[in-house]
């Protein structure tokens, strides 16, 4: 739970920050003048860049607890982002046609070999016509 001191403190990145310019400008007595001023115009820029980029900064939104860039979602985000995944599931409805179509083709093909042959197709079922096979190949 947060309290009024707590919202009255800078943030840690801040404290971190001061901390580490009070240390830096605490050696500065003993460098001479041209350094210093070198030092401050490093540190006038550096302000000044760090204001620029929170002014060009994206903007987070939150949606169902998950945060992202931008400045909300127009309609044509919203088909550019979904656009994808459609193009995904057709891909892989083209792709389970395609295969089932070879499937249908190969079994096809073994049907009409079966009824076209001059052995019966109770004779493929026979445990004597393996062996009968096995034997006419040695």
């Amino acid at each position: 739970m947060t309290t009024t001191n707590d919202l009255l403190l800078p943030p840690p990145a801040d404290r971190f920050g001061r901390a580490v310019a009070a240390r830096l400008s605490a050696g500065t007595d003993e460098l001479s003048y041209e350094v210093r001023e070198r030092l401050r115009a490093a540190r006038v820029r550096a302000l000044e860049a760090r204001k620029q980029a929170e002014v060009h900064a994206p903007v987070l939104v939150g949606r169902g607890g998950a945060a992202t860039l931008g400045e909300g979602l127009s309609l044509w985000n919203r088909v550019a982002s979904v656009l994808p995944l459609v193009a995904l599931v057709g891909g892989l409805v083209f792709i389970h046609v395609i295969q089932a179509d070879r499937r249908a083709s190969e079994i096809a093909e073994v049907d009409a070999a079966l009824l076209t042959d001059d052995l019966p197709p109770a004779a493929y079922a026979d445990p004597g016509f393996v062996q009968f096979l096995k034997s006419g190949r040695e």
